[in-house]
């Protein structure tokens, strides 16, 4: 059918190009939250995964064009890049025109950029689309990008953009830079039925139509969604071809093609369908004495113990704090403090306790110090899987700690006497 026939000035399901109208649906609002936290979070990266033709290259342009003009934002495309062409992707992206070759001065190069940006205004944005098809090589660089750090967190954003699952290669132990750092594993869904009636409809719109649904009425609207298996870029191919087949108004539902659909990306990983999120980073310790800070860190280990002598993970020299005072042990999501029968006891938030589940944004006092834990996925206590938490996975980690300290000085460090839950300062 002629588009003027049908009351269009143009085409509304054009499958090159930019779109007449960006109609978004619910999983791609959420995947756009996602990609706004990945690039306000100070060590943000996260993955963004989803069959071909689910709308994620559209997702991300309209995510670009967003971003203020100043921003640096590099999208590459990563498929069968090694180090080298990777590297000169990235940089040509960011504005250089280079013609050097050696890989390390192009990530020398790359990093002394990513150092003055994140210094000078913000970290700048690497976004890689086909990010599966990267060379091992280009995938080890990856890697050394990750991890480039200043004091206030990463100095490359980055978002990784696959057509399948990428659980096997983040899973990898030289992942591990980009593993520690994954803020989300974003999963792109398709439309529910309503999404792709609103979708047709508001293309039909777009193009000049005045009544959509004298066009595409919602029995065909309903038709499209199963053909195409709510995937926004296979319904503009199927209702492009469903409206150059009809001859009258309105198309009818046997013009619709139904052709293969691809799987969903998360059909690949043992995942909840409304779980995207996956938090990573470790929770952040920050040590004060009368509002100065002392010392800023990750909890990185699964424990970690505080004290006056220099053995311990954190060492406060101060007279007011026993030699092994504390102990932080990591479970899952949730952190457990533990005073290790301390002379002058622990406090959380002004109350003095011997045991407990640190939630975001506690302030541990010890003697004349605080140590704020920050950590926004913290799990509550009543939110432990079963009631003996304490006696299981801490006591455990209690009784390795205490061998590790008698593999010391034991003239520096005693070990508790066993009838005692805690050790001795």
């Amino acid at each position: 059918m002629d588009l003027g026939a049908a009351g269009l000035s143009e085409q509304p399901f054009p499958t090159h190009g930019k779109p007449l109208a960006i109609v978004t649906y619910q999983s791609q609002r959420l995947a756009f939250e996602v990609l706004q936290e990945t690039h306000e979070h100070p060590t943000g990266l996260s993955l963004l995964q989803g069959p071909a033709l689910s709308g994620k290259s559209i997702l991300i342009r309209s995510f670009i064009e967003s971003f203020d003009p100043e921003c640096a934002v590099a999208l590459v495309d990563g498929k069968g890049l090694n180090t080298t062409n990777l590297l000169l992707a990235i940089l040509r992206q960011f504005g250089f025109d280079i013609d050097l070759s050696s890989p390390n001065e192009l990530l020398g190069l790359l990093r002394v950029f990513a150092l003055q940006q994140a210094a000078s205004s913000e970290p700048p944005l690497l976004i890689i689309e086909n990010a599966h098809e990267l060379n091992p090589s280009a995938l080890r660089t990856l890697c050394e990008l990750a991890g480039l750090r200043d004091r206030k967190g990463s100095v490359l954003k980055m978002v990784l953009v696959s057509d399948r699952s990428m659980a096997s290669i983040i899973n990898a132990p030289a992942m591990e830079p980009i593993a520690k750092r994954l803020l989300h594993d974003f999963h792109l869904r398709p439309m529910t039925r309503d999404e792709a009636r609103d979708y047709v409809h508001e293309k039909l719109i777009a193009a000049g139509a005045d009544f959509p649904a004298l066009v595409c009425p919602n029995d065909v609207c309903e038709v499209l969604w199963k053909a195409s298996g709510g995937w926004p870029g296979i319904i503009d191919r199927i209702a492009l071809l469903a409206l150059a087949r009809a001859k009258n108004l309105p198309v009818s539902p046997d013009e619709v093609e139904f052709p293969t659909l691809p799987s969903g990306t998360w059909d690949e990983v043992a995942e909840e369908p409304e779980a995207p999120l996956v938090p990573s980073k470790p929770p952040q310790l920050v040590v004060t004495n009368s509002g100065s800070v002392i010392q800023e860190l990750s909890m990185e280990k699964p424990r970690l113990l505080i004290g006056r002598s220099e053995h311990n993970d954190i060492a406060i020299g101060s007279r007011f704090i026993s030699r092994h005072h504390a102990l932080l042990v990591r479970h899952g999501n949730s952190t457990f403090l533990m005073d290790l029968n301390s002379t002058n006891g622990t406090m959380v938030n002004a109350k003095r306790v011997s045991n407990h589940v640190l939630l975001h944004d506690d302030v541990i006092t010890i003697g004349h110090h605080k140590i704020k834990f920050s950590d926004p996925h913290a799990t509550s206590r009543d939110m432990l899987e079963g009631a003996d938490f304490a006696d299981t996975a801490i006591m455990k980690t209690l009784q390795d700690m205490r061998n590790l300290l008698a593999q010391e000085n034991t003239a520096l460090l005693p070990t508790a006497t066993e009838d005692l839950p805690t050790l001795q300062s």
